[in-house]
């Protein structure tokens, strides 16, 4: 009797197509196929049945998906429903299995860190194995760990309320600074450290700043839908002109360039002009800053360089023979355009020592931006292209072609380029084909 059913197991495990699912449907199936057999054995099947189960069995294998299916449903048919009730809670089991509670739990934070809020706050509820995954795997900091790392606007609204110091940080350094804002004493915390408890109060704080922070940013694209503002006015107007031709600025200050020639400095909190910077000769169309200088340029054909905190002139680089009509930096390398259609790369060693590394010529009009990262120099221009250059070699790799007018501004990132043109069209490029995706 027991060669018999074996045989029989093996014939379901060699027919059909999906004896390849069936054989992979892990231990549990495993186990009540074995229970299975214990059921037949229990209940003498007879020798004339199991030959006769056997044939059909054949038969079934050499039939298609669709046709074993059909004869499935035709046989559940004509059962009663004491019979469906056993069926049911034969297939209960193969259908219905925890994969989450299955997997190691490394493994199954991968999965679960794939979701997206509200299918991570329903994945808690579906069990307390999968609930465990999501808190002791820290999922809703590493799922605001993304967004803040994709996305601007959740970095700008993280660095805005402070929250940046809660994330990209070890679970001890959160443990600390969670318990110390829940005003805990450092002592009584330390007790608690690397406990359930911990653990839990992490999970929660998290979870609950996720709402706290989409609320925020849900708020602040509102606001630009609806025009929803505070509008704040600072008067840039002088004796001899007025006009702003470029500005930068963080939490603390705005940096100008006027038309008066010169660069000026203005506190966030008050809105007060902090320092005036004086040097150029002409109009400042350009300017760019970060912790230690600010770089500008003029149409007095000078590129400037100043220290940020004290406003004191560090040098000059005189090389353009017209107007600097733009400038980028960033990590040792400068690029500068002019109206004299050229484009100027620099090797910056310090503020005091900047050398010019290459001159960019092909532009049949004048340059009126640049932008760079490590791979590319993108500069666009009045003749109605943008081109693309070796950032690495300062040699020419293509040109793209589009627009109908000239272009006045550009930005690019990463493998996208935007630009903007007189023509009134904005137009996405893909660096890397150098085709227009959109416009």
């Amino acid at each position: 009797m027991e060669s018999e059913e074996t045989v029989t197991l093996d014939e379901v495990r060699r027919g059909g197509r999906c004896a390849a699912e069936f054989e992979n449907l892990g231990a549990s199936t495993t186990d009540m196929m074995a229970d299975l057999s214990l059921v037949e054995r229990r209940n003498a099947l007879s020798e004339e049945y199991l030959t006769s189960r056997n044939v059909a069995l054949e038969k079934f294998a050499s039939w298609s998906d669709q046709e074993q299916v059909d004869f499935v449903k035709t046989l559940i048919g004509r059962m009663c429903h004491a019979q469906h009730g056993q069926i049911d809670a034969f297939l209960k089991p193969i259908l219905q299995r925890d994969f989450i509670t299955l997997l190691p739990m490394n493994v199954a934070e991968i999965i679960l860190s794939q979701v997206e809020a509200r299918w991570l706050r329903c994945c808690e509820r579906v069990s307390r194995s999968w609930r465990r995954v999501v808190a002791h795997r820290m999922l809703w900091r590493k799922l605001i760990e993304r967004k803040v790392r994709t996305d601007p606007v959740w970095r700008g609204i993280a660095e805005k309320r402070a929250w940046m110091r809660f994330i990209f940080i070890s679970k001890e350094c959160a443990h600390s600074l969670i318990y110390r804002e829940k005003g805990w004493d450092d002592e009584a915390s330390e007790k608690l450290r690397g406990s359930l408890e911990s653990i839990e109060v992490q999970h929660t704080f998290y979870r609950d700043l996720y709402p706290i922070m989409e609320k925020d940013i849900e708020a602040l694209e509102r606001n630009w839908q609806l025009g929803n503002h505070v509008l704040s006015r600072i008067n840039c107007h002088s004796e001899q002109s007025k006009g702003v031709y470029c500005l930068q600025y963080d939490d603390e200050k705005i940096v100008s360039g006027l038309r008066d020639n010169t660069i000026k400095i203005w506190r966030r909190d008050n809105l007060q002009c902090a320092q005036t910077l004086r040097g150029h000769t002409g109009s400042v169309l350009c300017l760019q800053y970060d912790d230690h200088v600010i770089i500008s340029g003029s149409s007095d054909t000078t590129v400037r360089v100043w220290d940020v905190s004290t406003g004191e002139e560090l040098h000059t680089l005189i090389h353009h023979a017209e107007a600097v009509l733009h400038l980028r930096f960033q990590n040792g390398m400068m690029v500068t355009c002019s109206k004299d259609r050229s484009i100027a790369v620099w090797d910056m060693v310090t503020p005091k020592e900047i050398n010019l590394r290459r001159i960019l010529v092909g532009h049949r009009a004048a340059v009126n931006v640049v932008d760079f990262d490590q791979t590319y120099i993108v500069s666009a221009s009045g003749d109605r292209t943008i081109k693309v250059w070796s950032a690495d070699t300062c040699e020419f790799v293509r040109t793209l072609n589009g627009h109908k007018r000239g272009i006045a501004c550009l930005q690019y990132r990463d493998r996208l380029v935007v630009s903007g043109s007189s023509d009134n069209t904005i137009r996405l490029w893909d660096i890397e084909l150098g085709a227009c995706l959109a416009f």
